[in-house]
Order: C-alpha cells, then structure tokens, then sequence
C-alpha cells in the first residue's frame, strides 16, 4: 500500500484543530471595540513614542583642536599630531585612512 508523505499525520490535525477552537472561544476584542478604545484614548498627554522628534534643545560644548591634534581629512575625526600619514592640498590624512 502506497503511503501519501504530504497528508496531515492525524495527531497534527487534531492538535491544530484544537488549538484553533481554542482561540477561537478566547474573548478577543473585535475591531469595533478596538476602534472605539482608540477614539475615546487621548494619546497626546505625557506620552513620548520611542525615536520620537523632541523639541528639547541639544546643548554641547565644543571643544577646538589643540596645537598637538589635527582633523584627519578623510574620516573627520580629531587624531594627534603622530597620527599624520600624508597630507594633500593641506589637508592631514590619518594613518587609519592612509592604508
């Protein structure tokens, strides 16, 4: 007798069977109920969403280049002065982005 490998082991089928009346007895919210909790929600207290654009101003203080550092002109990042590998239309390039 020639066994079919595709069809569903009947085990399975029960359990997903199952399973399936179980969720379906849950007492989830249907999307009227949802869409009135959304309307009667007021979000815009308080609440800040993650990445969200804040209008705090950034505060940072600068600090100029001292006369034993340089700013690499490839990367842009503050290196010291024995960092130098080339440099070209006066511009220093650090031994990192020299290679």
């Amino acid at each position: 007798m020639a066994q079919d490998y595709d069809e569903v082991r009947p085990d399975v089928a029960e359990a997903s069977e199952r399973t399936l009346k179980a969720v379906q007895e849950m007492d989830a919210p249907d999307a009227k109920s949802v869409h009135t909790n959304m309307e009667e929600t007021d979000f815009s207290e308080g609440a800040e969403l993650p990445g969200a654009i804040v209008l705090d101003e950034l505060v940072v203080e600068v600090i100029p280049p001292r006369t034993d550092e340089f700013i690499c002109g490839e990367c842009f990042a503050v290196r010291h002065g024995s960092q130098v590998a080339a440099e070209s239309n006066g511009m220093k390039i650090c031994r990192d982005c020299a290679e």
